[in-house]
């Protein structure tokens, strides 16, 4: 299984292509702001995109949802906890400026640890709330797509609608943390890193910062 990032849009969002090793399928992850460009890259690559999933129903992670869903027939997937963030497009983009993307429902639930197969591979389902209610990261074998929950040297808002810190570092502490030093993780914004890394490094999670301090 492989995972390809292409950042995108006016908010620099990271979208993600998980492609099966042995055919043509793949799963899009958070087609948010922009994303649409990624169209002609998929063409390319001859890919098919099963599903589209979110991490999370923030503006900048869901507003290509529909087109992908148009394009490729796909179904769509969110945690049901995000679902009250998700038609709230209207006054998301108003906070932006912006102008409402055109939404489609979900009709895939993520629940936490579900798997979801790709080819003769999965993806594992955490649901990792506090930065949206809803929030899920995406586990492969050695690595993790974690949305907003985490970035290289950060962590995610709380100060949006169904934002909560203690469960945000809740989140980080209990599903991260506890996984090797060398898995890789993969954010909505910024470069990869790992584990071990921000275990070691991440001033949320070693200083004064932390509720684990």
């Amino acid at each position: 299984m492989q995972v390809h990032c292409y950042t995108v849009g006016p908010m620099a969002n990271n979208v993600y292509i998980i492609i099966e090793d042995s055919g043509p399928r793949c799963i899009l992850m958070d087609p948010g702001l922009g994303a649409e460009e990624l169209i002609p890259v998929l063409q390319q690559k001859g890919l098919s995109v099963e599903i589209v999933l979110n991490t999370h129903a923030h503006l900048d992670h869901v507003a290509c949802n529909a087109i992908y869903a148009d394009v490729y027939g796909c179904p769509v997937a969110l945690h049901p906890a995000d679902l009250d963030l998700l038609h709230l497009l209207p006054e998301q983009a108003a906070w932006f400026g912006l102008s409402t993307p055109r939404m489609v429902e979900p009709s895939v639930w993520l629940e936490d640890d579900m798997c979801m197969e790709l080819g003769s591979d999965a993806v594992r389902i955490l649901h990792t709330p506090g930065h949206s209610p809803g929030h899920v990261c995406v586990a492969g074998n050695d690595w993790v797509i974690v949305g907003d929950l985490v970035f290289a040297g950060g962590i995610g808002r709380t100060d949006l609608p169904g934002g909560d810190y203690r469960r945000l570092m809740e989140s980080i502490q209990q599903r991260l943390l506890v996984l090797p030093d060398a898995t890789k993780l993969y954010p909505g914004h910024g470069p990869a890193t790992t584990v071990g890394y921000e275990r070691r490094t991440n001033p949320f999670l070693t200083g004064g910062n932390s509720i684990w301090s």
